[in-house]
C-alpha cells in the first residue's frame, strides 16, 4: 500500500509558487518519471557504463558500479525491510559512494530521501524523524552511535551498511531493478531548511525539480562535459552538495571525487591528485585555498562555485589574482532546491551575486511586496523552475511564498544593468563557514542547561568564518560566570548537538535587552 503522507502535507496549489518557465522544452518531462532513470540508468543503456563515476582515493566506480550496487539496495529495501512507495527514508552518512548509491536505491524503490548532515546528534535527528514520520533508516556503521540513541515509534527499520553483513546482503541481491513508477510530480526528496528542533520547516521537492536544476546552472554558469571531473567540500545531505557533487555531474555523465573528510589542504590535493575541472565549496574556504594554493597543481581547474554564503568581493580579488580564475558566485535556497541566481562569462561583475539564471526571475520588493527602485535595498523574491513547497507548514508557506513568488529572506538591491548585490540576512540566521544555524536552535538546546536562566543568540561578523554563534547568557548562579565554566559549556554543548552550531562566542549578562512586551531586542546584543 502506498504512504500518502507527502501528498496529505503539501500546500495546496494556491498557496504554492507560480512557475513560469515550465513550457521551456529543457524543463519539460513526461508525466511517468523516476529522476534516477536519466541520472544513472540510461548512462549504461546508452553504452556509457565504463565510465567512471565516482572517485574516491580508496576506490573507482563506474556508472555501471553504481547502478548495479543501487540496484542490489534497492532489492534490500523492498524485500528484507519492506519498503513501501511514499515511505520517508533518512540518510545519514559522509560524502561516500555507498552513500551516492543509497540515494539512487531509495528512489528507484519508490521512496523519499531525507539526506542529513553527519554531525547532527540523536536529538535532531528524532525531531526529523518525528516531523517527517520517517519508517526506514540508512546510515554509515561509522554513524551508528547517534542513529542507535533514536527512539521512535515511526522508525521500523535501521539499516547500517560498510559492514561485512550488509555486502554479504547485497551480494545475494539481482543487479538489476525494475525502478518504481513515479510521476514527474511525485516527491523525490525532503529537505530541512532551518534548524532541527522544535517543529522545523520540511521543503518538498519533484522528481522534475531533480532533472530541472541539472539543466539550470550548470548550463548557465558551468557548461559542463561528460570530460568534467567535479569535486567540493559541501556535504551532500546539503542541496548545495547534492547538486555540485551528484546530481550534476551524473546529469552529464562526467565523474566526482567524493571526500569523506575535507580539509583545505586535502581539497587542494585532490584537485592535484585527479586533475579537477570544477570544484564547489563555500567562501571561506576559498579564502583559505588562496593562501595555500602555491603549494600545489591546481592547473587542471576551469570553474569554481562559491555559495552557502556571501562571497566577499576581497576574497574573489585574492583567488582571482593569484590563480587567473573567477569564482562564480551563487545564491540559492533548500526551498529552491539549488542555485537561482549566479554569473558566467557573459554576465558577469566582481562583488555581485549575478543575474537570474536561466529557468529564474527575481526583483526587489519593499515592505509592502512592491517592486523597489534600482539599488533601493528589499527582499528578495523569485519564482523558476522550482519553488517552496513546506510539508504540514502553511503558515510558513504563506510567509515564505507571496503572490506567486518565493521571498527568501534575504536583503538585496538590483543595480541598473539588472544584478544582483547581497546586503543582509533578513532574518535571524547564523551562516557560519557555509553552515545554516538557526539562532532559535542553538538557545533550544542551551536552555536544556540546568546552570542557564535565559539566554539570546546572534551572529557576530568574522572575517574568517563569514559570522560567528555568539551566546548572551544569564545564569541562575553567577558565580559561575568564568572562562573555565564557559569551555565546559562549549564542550556540552557539542554533546548535545551538532558541532557546528556550538557557540563560539560566551557573553554572561546580568539582562537581557528587551522591549516593553518582552521581546529580546538582538539587534542591541549585535553592537556589544
Amino acid at each position: 500500500m502506498e504512504d500518502n503522507f507527502v501528498t496529505y502535507h503539501l500546500p495546496d496549489l494556491e498557496f504554492q509558487p507560480q512557475y513560469p518557465f515550465l513550457d521551456l522544452p529543457q524543463f519539460q518531462h513526461p508525466d511517468d518519471l523516476n529522476c534516477v532513470e536519466k541520472l544513472l540508468d540510461e548512462h549504461c543503456k546508452n553504452g556509457f557504463g565504463n565510465r567512471k563515476c565516482i572517485i574516491t582515493d580508496s576506490s573507482v566506480w563506474t556508472y555501471q558500479d553504481v547502478l548495479e550496487k543501487a540496484n542490489q539496495i534497492a532489492h534490500i529495501l523492498v524485500d528484507n525491510f519492506n519498503l513501501k512507495s511514499g515511505n520517508r527514508v533518512l540518510l545519514r552518512s559522509c560524502n561516500n559512494p555507498m552513500m551516492v548509491a543509497c540515494w539512487f536505491a531509495i528512489i528507484k524503490a519508490g521512496g523519499i530521501v531525507v539526506a542529513t548532515m553527519p554531525l547532527l546528534r540523536a536529538k535532531e535527528l528524532e525531531t526529523m524523524v518525528e516531523c517527517a514520520e520517517i519508517s526506514h533508516i540508512i546510515s554509515d556503521i561509522l554513524l551508528a552511535e547517534e542513529v542507535q540513541l533514536i527512539k521512535s515509534n515511526l522508525v521500523k527499520e535501521k539499516i547500517f551498511f560498510g559492514n561485512s553483513d550488509f555486502e554479504s546482503l547485497m551480494a545475494t541481491k539481482p543487479k538489476t531493478f525494475e525502478n518504481y513508477k513515479s510521476k514527474a510530480n511525485d516527491i523525490a526528496l525532503i529537505g530541512f531548511t532551518s534548524g532541527t528542533t522544535g517543529n522545523p520547516k520540511m521543503t518538498a521537492q519533484y522528481h522534475k525539480d531533480v532533472l530541472n536544476i541539472c539543466e539550470a546552472f550548470p548550463n548557465f554558469s558551468l557548461q559542463p562535459t561528460a570530460n568534467d571531473i567535479f569535486t567540493g567540500t559541501p556535504p551532500i545531505g546539503f542541496t548545495f552538495g547534492l547538486g555540485g557533487l551528484v546530481l550534476f555531474p551524473m546529469y552529464f555523465g562526467a565523474s566526482t571525487v567524493l571526500i569523506e573528510k575535507p580539509n583545505p589542504d586535502v581539497l587542494l590535493a585532490t584537485i592535484e591528485k585527479y586533475k579537477v575541472t570544477i570544484c564547489f565549496t563555500a567562501p571561506t574556504a576559498w579564502r583559505i585555498l588562496t593562501e595555500k594554493s602555491k603549494d600545489y597543481d591546481i592547473s587542471s581547474l576551469r570553474k569554481c562555485v562559491s555559495a552557502g554564503e556571501t562571497l566577499p568581493l576581497k576574497v574573489w580579488e585574492d583567488w582571482y589574482e593569484k590563480t587567473g580564475l573567477k569564482i562564480i558566485d551563487g545564491i540559492g535556497a533548500t526551498e529552491m532546491l539549488h542555485i537561482f541566481i549566479s554569473s558566467n562569462e557573459e554576465h558577469f561583475k566582481a562583488g555581485s551575486t549575478g543575474i537570474p539564471i536561466t529557468g529564474y526571475e527575481a526583483i526587489i520588493v519593499d515592505e509592502n511586496g512592491n517592486p523597489a527602485e534600482t539599488n533601493i535595498p528589499g527582499r528578495l523574491a523569485v519564482r523558476g523552475i522550482t519553488g517552496c513547497k513546506y510539508l504540514n507548514r502553511i503558515e510558513k508557506q504563506q510567509e515564505y511564498v507571496q503572490n506567486g513568488w518565493n521571498i527568501t529572506g534575504d536583503i538585496f538591491k538590483q543595480d541598473a544593468d539588472g544584478y544582483f548585490w547581497f546586503i543582509a540576512r533578513g532574518d535571524d540566521m547564523i551562516i557560519s563557514s557555509g553552515y545554516n544555524i538557526a539562532a532559535i536552535e542553538v538557545e533550544s538546546v542551551l536552555l536544556m542547561h540546568e546552570a542557564i536562566l535565559e539566554c539570546a543568540v546572534v551572529g557576530i561578523p568574522d572575517q574568517e568564518r563569514g559570522m560567528l554563534v555568539c551566546a548572551n547568557i544569564i545564569l541562575k548562579d553567577k558565580n559561575l560566570a568564568t572562562e573555565t565554566f564557559k569551555i565546559q559549556l562549549q564542550n556540552w554543548f557539542k554533546e548535545n548537538a551538532a558541532p557546528y552550531k556550538y557557540p563560539r562566542i560566551i557573553n554572561f549578562l546580568d539582562y537581557l535587552p528587551k522591549t516593553e512586551t518582552g521581546k529580546i531586542q538582538r539587534f542591541k546584543l549585535k553592537q556589544n
